[in-house]
């Protein structure tokens, strides 16, 4: 079950968090194979890990890109399965034996999100209890509930099915990126599910700049709306976007920064399939 998986990590600027990840993975019951995707990092994150571990393969971006530096990571792994985390998450002992477990029981899964304990108390993450009570039919049978969407720091990725629909988009750099992929995937008849049994720990860094992140997330919000929805149901996610963002003036750039970008929406623009519209709609309104 081994060979069937590596693992890929993410990392930018934050070089104690890295360290403890990877002490961390390399406690887990069996040599998983281990790719650190260094978003170029100036801290010595890259050369403080390979001189612990150097057992891990490390990939150096030139630039920091973001989300899609994990790409690099699932193109660099060989496996059939990349369990990624960031550098401040990582698989407890027993989760990813499972987790492929479940992967390898159901071939048109394409993604399994773990639950992610937070914190030193492992108190669940919100975004999984969504997903715990998440309102799409299970067709599959996994044993969890099916979701559309994963978390990029916690979940396991049918390798073939990241690099079909082509992983993470580059240009929304972070932010909603997981919000795309799901599209895309589900578009392609693939499922996604979460699987409370499979977990995965998060200890926060600190180190996280909340206000580019509130601007991204609307930027990347609405690009993703204008990408994939019909219009109508696009022009009515823009429009509570907006209002949302009324009562935060910090994130009004990042409409700005989306309209900048009309020219490269409407090229790349691919409506997706009602059935996958109706799964988001279901999912927006539960």
């Amino acid at each position: 079950m081994i060979n069937r998986v590596s693992i890929v990590v993410l990392t930018h600027n934050r070089k104690h968090e890295l360290l403890r990840t990877l002490d961390k993975l390399h406690e887990l019951e069996a040599p998983y194979a281990i790719h650190v995707v260094d978003n170029a990092s100036t801290d010595g994150s890259a050369d403080a890990a390979i001189a612990r571990y150097p057992d891990c393969r490390m990939i150096r971006l030139r630039h920091n890109i973001g989300a899609a530096g994990r790409n690099a990571g699932a193109i660099a792994a060989q496996t059939p399965y990349v369990a990624f985390c960031d550098d401040d998450t990582w698989w407890a002992p027993g989760a990813l034996a499972r987790a492929s477990s479940v992967m390898d029981s159901f071939p048109r899964l394409a993604a399994l999100t773990a639950c992610v304990l937070v914190g030193s108390d492992a108190r669940i993450d919100p975004a999984c209890a969504r997903m715990a009570r998440s309102p799409l039919p299970n067709e599959l049978g996994v044993p969890g509930t099916a979701v559309l969407g994963c978390l990029a720091g916690a979940c396991i990725m049918r390798r073939n099915a990241f690099t079909e629909v082509g992983g993470y988009q580059p240009r929304f750099f972070l932010g909603k990126e997981e919000a795309l992929l799901a599209l895309d995937l589900m578009a392609a008849g693939w499922h996604m599910a979460y699987v409370p049994s499979v977990i995965v720990h998060h200890h926060p860094s600190m180190a996280r700049d909340t206000t580019a992140r509130r601007r991204l997330l609307l930027r990347n919000s609405l690009w993703c709306a204008w990408l994939r929805r019909p219009w109508k149901s696009a022009a009515h996610e823009t429009a509570r976007l907006m209002r949302t963002a009324m009562l935060d003036p910090s994130r009004m750039r990042g409409a700005a920064e989306a309209l900048s970008a009309v020219p490269w929406v409407l090229r790349n623009r691919r409506v997706i399939p009602s059935r996958v519209e109706h799964a988001l709609q279901l999912v927006q309104h539960d």
